[in-house]
């Protein structure tokens, strides 16, 4: 009895322990379920992903990779709110330190006549002076406001290139702003003409370097175009625009989108200006490409606002007759339409009456066919040689009373068109005027338009075959002043000018080289350019200094010499204050007696003359007229360059080093 009493006792001993044991296994199960709900949706709430909770009887175990040790350290506190702090086990662990990034560099300068600003941030531990310094220097002392910070980095790949380009454009740019960055240079800038403008892109593009991107955005006032004139033509070769004028880039879009519904392929260039005869002037050139492309063949000119409209010869007259009373309907009021459909040629026994031109790639001009009377042949011949040049005209013509009326403008407006080629033909007949060749003007077939359709009048017919060749613009390939003064340098480190010991007379063992300076110069633009005179350190300060004065203007004489445009350039005398090499040496005094060319200034391009310019001078005043020079280029036009020369603004020679000659008793300088 006593034992299963205490079998019963020990029994009910062991199942209490047990329930005791599952009641605290459960509600360590509970806690841990809550601790971990909990501290999860805190994590959650303050947007902490990277931590994760594990708990385990009441320990909670918080894992993850914390980004930073502020960020670890925030999140333990955090999780310590919602669960007793003697319970948390930081099992984070700490990202990897990175090397703080380098700031994005850039620097943007503006330009006008009031100054300069240089705003931005530059690699290195304080902003150079020496930038500003050359900033003054290459924009003539004008007035700078430096706001550049620094940051002490290293400068990125491709810095140094794109603020020397940002440099060089600025000296060329008057009014601009450029933004650097080591990737990228931007240019905003704006240009006193559209021929300006081109030379400025022009000029840019050779400057900029090969590998940075380049984005320019130049503005030029509209130009005023008398007349206004628009000219598409369809014929055997395919539909084209001969000239095409818009008075906005609404009327330019509509204009060009309607030449190529009707078959024109490829870029059109279509000028927008000032002087349309009416805000309906698109509204009129549409209808009028769309009457060419309806009869198949024909030319249509745009002249203000007189119209023609000239049918091809296998053309019906029915077809011809239906087009041209479209098209009177269409045409705002404003417009006179005159519409000629061309006859079938009939054969002739006497032969065609015609006058013809030939220009020669020399320039040289050949007259030929016929004229009214001598005083007319007297007049044509006059005219040709003001165009042309007074030895480079052959006149061969005879006389015919029987020309028609109009003949004599028919023929110098023909002279007058074929000034815009630097090649080519001119064929003068009863029906029509015919120019043909190839032109360096990248808008000579254009202003042959217009002088044809405004001297010629309303209804005339004339034809233009002209083709654009860029080795002919003289424009196109015209050294910069960065490149012509790095040529005539480079020419003075391969050989340098020759004095006689503690003289200004240039030896004639040293004309070899002023040919060689003189040939560089004639290829070049006006220059704004200093020659200046160094000596060594032997002799007095004042007798070097006069010295090297002496031998400058000696240089400047000799190319004056030569016939050369050198009137804006001045000769500056240095002394020994700009030493290139060791005084100290005999190579060094010899390197630092030289001669050096500086570029001052960027000349202000010389403005083409206007086919109006050019018709009253010739037509009206019986002056000489040149050769149009360039024409302003249009959007989408291009003019790429490699960027394989390397142009810079300051140039020295290079400072080399020289090895320990034996001492030398002569010196050149004076006593």
């Amino acid at each position: 009895m006593h034992l299963r009493k205490t079998i019963l006792m020990l029994a009910a001993i062991l199942v209490a322990g047990l329930l005791a044991w599952l009641a605290a296994w459960w509600s360590a199960l509970a806690i841990e379920k809550r601790s971990a709900a909990a501290v999860t949706s805190r994590l959650l709430g303050e947007g902490v992903m990277w931590a994760t909770v594990e708990t385990d009887g009441l320990q909670v175990h918080l894992i993850g990779t914390a980004p930073n040790e502020a960020a670890r350290f925030r999140v333990v506190n955090m999780v310590g709110t919602v669960v007793q702090a003697n319970r948390i086990r930081d099992e984070f662990e700490v990202a990897a330190m990175r090397g703080i990034e380098a700031p994005r560099f850039s620097v943007e300068i503006l330009r006008n006549d009031d100054g300069i600003s240089l705003i931005g941030l530059v690699p290195g531990k304080e902003v150079d002076a020496a930038l500003s310094e050359n900033v003054a220097a290459l924009t003539n002392g004008l007035p700078i406001s430096d706001m550049l910070e620094s940051a002490d980095y290293a400068a990125p790949e491709g810095w140094d290139a794109a603020l020397k380009f940002g440099l060089a454009a600025l000296r060329i740019l008057p009014r601009s702003k450029i933004s650097v960055a080591a990737d990228l240079v931007e240019i905003t800038a704006i240009s006193d003409s559209p021929d300006q403008k081109r030379k400025f892109e022009s000029d840019l593009a050779r400057l900029a370097p090969k590998d940075l991107r380049v984005k320019m955005n130049i503005s030029a006032p509209r130009p005023v175009l008398t007349p206004f004139t628009l000219r598409f033509v369809i014929d055997d070769v395919g539909a084209r625009f001969d000239a095409c004028s818009a008075d906005t880039d609404k009327a330019r879009n509509r204009i060009l989108s309607a030449g190529v519904t009707a078959g024109v392929v490829g870029k059109s260039v279509c000028t927008i200006g000032l002087g349309v005869p009416t805000p309906r002037w698109a509204e009129a050139a549409e209808a009028g490409i769309k009457a060419v492309a309806t009869l198949g063949k024909g030319t249509i000119t745009f002249s203000d606002a007189d119209v023609t409209l000239l049918g091809a010869v296998e053309t019906s007259q029915s077809d011809f007759d239906r087009v041209v009373g479209d098209l009177q309907a269409q045409l705002p009021p404003v417009f006179s339409l005159n519409a000629t459909l061309t006859p079938k040629p009939t054969a002739s026994i006497a032969g065609p009456t015609e006058f013809t031109a030939a220009l020669d790639e020399a320039g040289k001009v050949q007259l030929r066919g016929r004229l009214s009377d001598d005083t007319q042949r007297a007049a044509v011949d006059s005219f040709a040689r003001a165009q042309f040049g007074a030895k480079s005209v052959y006149t061969a013509t005879r006389v015919d009373e029987s020309l028609p009326d109009g003949w004599a403008i028919r023929v110098l407006s023909g002279l007058e068109s074929l000034a815009f080629l630097h090649h080519g033909t001119l064929l003068v007949r009863a029906d029509t005027v015919e120019v043909a060749g190839v032109t360096g003007n990248p808008d000579g077939r254009a202003l042959i338009s217009q002088v044809l359709s405004d001297k010629l009048g309303q209804g005339k017919s004339f034809r233009i075959n002209v083709t654009y060749d860029e080795k002919y613009d003289p424009l196109a390939a015209l050294p910069t002043p960065e490149e012509c003064a790095a040529d005539l340098n480079a020419i003075m480190r391969r050989q340098k000018i020759s004095f006689a010991p503690g003289s200004a007379e240039i030896d004639a063992s040293a004309s070899q080289i002023v040919d060689a300076l003189s040939e560089v110069l004639g290829k070049c633009p006006p220059l704004e350019m200093e020659i200046s005179g160094h000596t060594d350190s032997q002799g007095s300060d004042g007798g070097n200094r006069a010295l090297s004065q002496a031998r400058a203007e000696a240089v400047l004489t000799a190319l004056q010499g030569r016939r050369l445009s050198v009137e804006n350039f001045t000769a500056k005398g240095y002394g020994e204050d700009a030493p290139i090499a060791d005084n100290a040496t005999e190579d060094g005094r010899e390197a630092n007696r030289r001669i050096e060319f500086k570029l001052l200034s960027e000349p202000e391009p010389v403005p083409a003359p206007s086919a109006i310019d050019l018709v009253a001078a010739a037509m009206a005043e019986q002056k000489p007229a040149a050769k149009t020079a360039a024409a302003p280029e249009q959007p989408g036009s291009g003019n790429e360059s490699d960027g394989t020369k390397d142009d810079t603004f300051v140039f020295e020679p290079t400072t080399e080093k020289w090895a320990r000659p034996k001492p030398n008793p002569k010196s050149d300088s004076p006593p």
